[in-house]
């Protein structure tokens, strides 16, 4: 049995015999039907599944229902916050207030999103940041290719946990403030 032993090789990205093999699905049957492409709904070992979602604006609506599918408590946040630097930072900034060094230099007119100080984005849900992530909006393009479904969700985490510290030193404030002029009285 040499073939077992000499095994063909096959080159992926090679023309295909066309007296074998189609493309063409209609073809099926006559044919070997290939077309390279992973079988649908496939999910790439280690990976999360798919989004639900499509790019559209009933997709776009529908993602405030989408929950985060990761443990808050088990996110190493250090490396949440390594991966919104390197992909995020430069635009929305370190500090997650719109200000990175790409928006600095002038190179785009519309300031990014401000993630901490202003209640649009720290009231939005985490699904439709993670919806924003994957597709792109207005002149943010998708970050679908650079970030795994599961390092998108990490980086929604960073900021959402960066948002809560944020409001919490102010909400402590109102609450010291109530329970000062509830002594008085």
């Amino acid at each position: 049995m040499p073939d077992m032993y000499y095994s063909r090789a096959i080159e992926t990205y090679s023309a295909m015999d066309t007296t074998k093999f189609t493309t063409n699905s209609a073809e099926a049957g006559a044919k070997i039907f290939y077309n390279r492409l992973p079988v649908a709904g496939a999910v790439a070992r280690g990976d999360m599944g798919a989004y639900p979602y499509k790019n559209d604006s009933i997709g776009y609506a529908s993602s405030a229902s989408v929950k985060s599918p990761l443990d808050s408590t088990t996110i190493d946040m250090k490396e949440a916050e390594r991966l919104y630097l390197v992909n995020c930072g430069i635009c929305h900034g370190p500090k997650l207030d719109g200000n990175g060094p790409l928006y600095a230099s002038g190179a785009y007119a519309a300031k990014p999103a401000t993630f901490v100080g202003d209640p649009k984005y720290e009231a939005m849900a985490e699904g439709t940041m993670f919806h924003s992530a994957t597709y792109g909006i207005r002149a943010m393009g998708s970050y679908a290719s650079q970030l795994s479904t599961k390092q998108r969700w990490m980086v929604i985490a960073y900021i959402k946990s960066k948002q809560v510290k944020k409001a919490a030193p102010a909400a402590a404030t109102t609450t010291t403030a109530a329970a000062d002029s509830t002594a008085k009285k």
